[in-house]
């Protein structure tokens, strides 16, 4: 009787082992692709969609209150036979330069029956741009200018606050609470993005000295003229919108004098919140 002969064949588990691993590493690299997919999803997101979304509100609003102010321009005008002189830029709401009243109210309005003509009245010389005295701050939250930036195309609505989701998110400038209103003794300061939801202060670093800033508010038009510009500062230097701004980091940079001034800041560099970019401008007299 033959023995029998038992054959041990060698390498199965290496075999088994190596299929393992391939199959590990297949499922990694599934896993990896897939987180990279969902974080090229959320970036698409944030810095296109975002913006799409902020710019069409943004755009949505500011038509809002351009078509407010001709309602209430077109009311005056039924009331007293004229309404505030001007157009803003890029709408159809009519704009007071520095607040000023139409020179002409009353133009228009022909006699009435059985009354003379009365004699006509030397033009009023144009009024020129002034400080208006402080009013009360709108609505916490609540857009109630419009800025323009004619050398970079922008229009924005301004909102009061700077609350990041209720203002900012929404491609809004926001007014800083306790800073003055537009074309008053003081500080109109306000802030904005600088990368993604709208970004409307993103090339802001590009203006420089007499680019003019136009901010509209219930059909009054301040015009503002850029003056200074700092690069680069801290987050936490209150003093760029202090009622005189200055720098209390870069004490060389800011005013020392009272006056009528306006404030933008931003981050600073792209796509970073690290520092402040300031840009500051004087009320045109």
């Amino acid at each position: 009787m033959r023995d029998r002969v038992r054959v041990v064949v060698q390498g199965r588990g290496r075999r088994g082992r190596r299929a393992g691993l391939a199959r590990l590493l297949w499922v990694g690299a599934e896993a990896i692709t897939t987180v990279g997919v969902v974080v090229a999803l959320l970036v698409v997101h944030q810095v296109w969609w975002t913006n799409r979304q902020a710019v069409a509100a943004a755009r949505e609003q500011v038509q809002v209150l351009e078509d407010r102010w001709r309602d209430s321009g077109a009311a005056a005008e039924a009331g007293d036979g004229a309404g505030p002189e001007g157009v803003a830029e890029g709408g159809s709401s009519p704009v007071v330069e520095g607040g000023s009243s139409g020179a002409g109210a009353g133009a228009g309005a022909g006699p009435g029956p059985g009354r003379s003509a009365p004699p006509a009245a030397k033009p009023a010389p144009p009024q020129q741009q002034r400080p208006q005295q402080p009013q009360p701050p709108p609505a916490r939250e609540e857009a109630y200018a419009v800025l323009r930036v004619p050398s970079l195309g922008l229009t924005v609505p301004v909102a009061q606050g700077v609350d990041k989701r209720a203002v900012l998110d929404k491609g809004y400038a926001g007014h800083y609470p306790g800073t003055a209103q537009p074309g008053a003794a003081g500080n109109f300061a306000l802030a904005g993005h600088r990368n993604t939801h709208g970004e409307p202060f993103r090339y802001i670093n590009r203006l420089r000295a007499g680019d003019r800033l136009l901010v509209d508010v219930r059909g009054r038009r301040y015009t503002y003229v850029v003056d200074k510009v700092l690069s680069e500062t801290t987050e936490r230097d209150t003093g760029v919108i202090a009622p005189v701004p200055r720098s209390t980091v870069r004490p060389d940079a800011g005013y020392a004098e009272p006056g009528s001034y306006i404030t933008l800041t931003t981050c600073t560099p792209e796509y970073t919140s690290k520092y402040r970019l300031v840009v500051w401008g004087t009320l045109a007299s």
